[in-house]
């Protein structure tokens, strides 16, 4: 092989490699949070139907609470962001519990952890543990906390992952009572207030 041939060889492999280099940089920049992308898949599409056992005893069946607007979050103990927003959804399930049924699903935590919290945090809408993980994945749930509002067709109509604020979710509950179709956007994140699931 002749040195210039060697030359043009190793200047092009030089510039392929600077190449990857410079598209593996910029696919890792650009890339959406798979977190933020919890349960993304559920909306607009029907609420997967579940049976939850209960912490305080008894079950809760998603198919017997249709006619009525309902709120679903998914959270655990361990995750701080649950804990931030966890009296916000307390306040709102008492002002609209005579409009909108809340449900709370604990995923990926022991009983006597789920039990603590919802003390600590005064929670008193029905609250169960995903024993099984069958709800987590058929609502696409892959990071904490997430909140899914259905309305009274049974369809998933907004998602929100991470820590929603009181304003978003008073917001979201008017819309969902009043039986409006979503206005704006009908899902969104708090990127730094979630957690990946372990």
């Amino acid at each position: 092989m002749s040195n210039v041939a060697w030359r043009a060889g190793t200047g092009l492999a030089g510039l392929l490699i600077v190449g990857l280099i410079v598209l593996m940089g910029w696919g890792l920049s650009s890339k959406a949070t798979v977190t933020g992308l919890s349960g993304v898949t559920r909306v607009q599409k029907p609420a997967p139907d579940f049976v939850l056992p209960l912490l305080d005893g008894g079950e809760i069946a998603l198919s017997e609470l249709r006619d009525r607007p309902l709120v679903i979050n998914f959270w655990a103990s361990w995750c701080p962001p649950c804990r931030e927003e966890a009296l916000v959804l307390e306040r709102s399930w008492q002002q609209h519990r005579d409009e909108v049924t809340f449900v709370g699903v604990d995923i990926q935590d022991s009983e006597s952890a789920a039990r603590a919290y919802l003390a600590e945090f005064h929670v008193t809408y029905p609250n169960g543990r995903d024993l099984d993980g069958r709800i987590t994945i058929d609502y696409g749930v892959i990071g904490l906390p997430v909140t899914f509002f259905v309305n009274r067709a049974g369809v998933v109509e907004r998602r929100w992952v991470g820590a929603i604020d009181e304003a978003r979710l008073t917001s979201w509950i008017d819309e969902l009572v009043s039986g409006e179709a979503p206005s704006g956007e009908t899902d969104g994140a708090n990127l730094e207030g979630f957690r990946e699931l372990r």
